[in-house]
């Protein structure tokens, strides 16, 4: 059966070989511009952290991160959707992180481009996608909330630190300088 986009989601909830859903991965990844290297491997995972998709006895899409012989992450499931999810979360956070690299704000904090980009890029696939992201980021934000002023804190604690100056004078010097 082709694959289409449908409102809401991303693809028909049918069983896919790994050959379909890399497939499907590359259209997708060509619709935001990802680079090659960002994606997945299918069935021979590299064993560098790259992820790796596979497709178990039970039909199951397992989404794997293992590096030299250690597995690290598995996730499960039989929904293609959550899988290019997954996918597409690693994707664009690493194309977020770029992104932000190259567009730095110095008095600002990094999430905020970071994560503005993904959920952009993640709304260009599936605007479920990007709402899903938008509730993580809510999320994270409610224990950790943006701190501006921390890049430049962290700067000024290196030259503080290059000056030989104890610990716990940097930390003072650094908060006076730039509070919280």
């Amino acid at each position: 059966m082709p694959y289409h986009f449908l409102a809401g989601s991303v693809v028909q909830h049918i069983m896919k070989t790994l050959t379909e859903i890399q497939n499907i991965v590359n259209e997708l990844a060509k619709k935001i511009n990802a680079s090659t290297y960002l994606l997945p491997t299918f069935s021979s995972p590299i064993g560098d952290a790259t992820p790796n998709i596979e497709i178990d006895n039970s039909g199951l899409y397992n989404y794997v991160i293992s590096e030299r012989g250690n597995e690290y992450d598995r996730k499960i499931t039989s929904d293609l959707n959550d899988l290019l999810y997954w996918i597409f979360s690693s994707v664009t956070f690493s194309m977020a992180c770029d992104y932000e690299l190259k567009n730095r704000i110095e008095d600002k904090d990094c999430r905020r481009i970071i994560f503005a980009k993904r959920e952009e890029l993640l709304g260009i696939l599936s605007k479920d996608w990007e709402e899903k992201e938008r509730k993580k980021h809510q999320s994270i934000l409610e224990n950790s909330p943006f701190d501006d002023l921390a890049g430049l804190r962290a700067t000024y604690c290196g030259e503080l630190r290059a000056k030989g100056l104890p610990e716990s004078e940097i930390d003072k010097l650094a908060y006076e300088k730039y509070p919280e």
